[in-house]
């Protein structure tokens, strides 16, 4: 009869500890670029929303091949858009995109980060944004929940909530 393993052997194993001795292919991400998809045929209109509010720069853009006869513009299948270091796409959310994406509103939350709180804001508003709430200080729960400093809450157009907020100051 073998002996059998001792209760932290068992726990190794079902844990992955027995394959980490195995040799692992170790995977780099490059990038996480989120995806944000507006009501076809809105995402040309949200592309120009983000350049105006929030000074997006257009990186590429793919149209989608299945242009129906109806419309006037193609459906936008991606734009990568870059605001300052980061990247996000863009798309029309077409019937083919309903069983990956079950509603407009996804509970994600963008924070943008900037030393003139105001004046972004007030650009946002200006290209279409809806202020939603006051500027508030690092110790209200929704300020600290974003970054800690000064933060104002945005919804744009297409239903995307955005928090415009200044740098943490570092504790010494």
């Amino acid at each position: 009869m073998a002996a059998e393993p001792q209760n932290g052997g068992a726990i190794e194993q079902q844990n992955g500890a027995a394959a980490a001795k195995e040799e692992v292919t170790r995977v780099i991400f490059t990038a996480v670029k989120p995806q944000l998809f507006v009501e076809a045929p809105k995402a040309n209109d949200a592309v120009a929303f983000y350049k105006a509010a929030f000074g997006a720069e257009e990186v590429t853009r793919v149209n989608h091949p299945k242009r129906k006869a109806e419309q006037e513009i193609p459906l936008i299948l991606s734009v990568e858009l870059k605001l300052g270091s980061v990247s996000f796409l863009v798309s029309d959310l077409t019937d083919e995109d309903s069983t990956l994406v079950k509603t407009a509103s996804t509970g994600c939350v963008f924070c943008l980060e900037t030393e003139d709180v105001e004046a972004a804001i007030a650009k946002a508003v200006s290209a279409g944004a809806v202020a939603e709430s006051e500027i508030a200080e690092g110790e209200d729960a929704a300020a600290a929940a974003c970054c800690g400093g000064r933060v104002g809450k945005l919804k744009d157009p297409y239903g995307n909530v955005w928090m415009i907020c200044s740098p943490v100051k570092k504790c010494e």
